[in-house]
């Protein structure tokens, strides 16, 4: 049996890592992982146990339940055991405590394995804060996307207010901030570049021109590879 591929793709919330993942997953026909909305599935159930703060609950919980993802349709799609989140899990309160939920060792840990075996049966492009680095440290392709706090929280303001019409600029950018904070000082996976991953800043990038960014790297390793 070949080795399955892997490309994946790191860096803070809102430098456009699901748009490049999805894109480059839809185009090379293969399986999109977003690790974050795993994630943000075991902090959606934290709030509502209320145990954001009982790590030891929280252990519990998540080696208790079975996440799937299904991305249909451009949308991931997630379960816990029976029961659909996919909406449940894009609000403001899951984003301000996802980080907080992501730093326990043990939950890494769960999700960490629940990730390496849905990779070794697809060929896959996952997206998150360690994908490049702790969970597929032998990707094919690593790629590292960052962008100001400004353009990002202008990019995430567009999405919370959907649901939230009165937030403003300045709490979606406090909120990337702490975030930012959290994950890149966290002492298990932090958010860092791999040392090979190839940096692409998206500030001042259109979605074409990130996906145009992302594809010429593509291209380069197509020439060198079975991809």
């Amino acid at each position: 049996m070949s080795k399955s591929i892997v490309i994946a793709i790191d860096g803070p919330a809102g430098s456009g890592k699901s748009t490049a993942a999805k894109f480059l997953a839809r185009e090379l026909g293969f399986l999109y992982l977003d690790t974050g909305a795993m994630y943000r599935a075991v902090t959606y159930l934290a709030l509502k146990y209320n145990i954001v703060e009982d790590t030891n609950s929280i252990n519990d919980l998540v080696n208790k339940i079975f996440i799937n993802l299904k991305y249909e349709d451009g949308v991931t799609r997630v379960f816990v055991d029976d029961e659909e989140l996919t909406d449940k899990i894009r609000t403001f309160e899951v984003n301000s405590n996802v980080s907080i939920i992501a730093k326990i060792p043990e939950v890494r840990t769960a999700l960490v394995d629940m990730q390496r075996k849905i990779a070794s049966n697809n060929n896959l492009v996952t997206e998150g804060r360690d994908t490049t680095t702790v969970v597929f440290p032998e990707a094919d392709l690593k790629i590292y996307l960052i962008a100001s706090i400004a353009e990002r929280a202008k990019r995430r303001l567009e999405e919370f207010r959907v649901k939230n019409p009165d937030i403003t600029l300045a709490e979606v950018q406090k909120n990337l901030e702490e975030r930012d904070r959290i994950d890149s000082s966290r002492a298990v996976s932090p958010l860092k570049k791999a040392e090979e991953a190839i940096v692409i800043d998206t500030t001042n990038m259109s979605i074409a021109d990130e996906i145009d960014e992302v594809m010429k790297r593509i291209d380069l390793i197509k020439s060198e590879s079975t991809i």
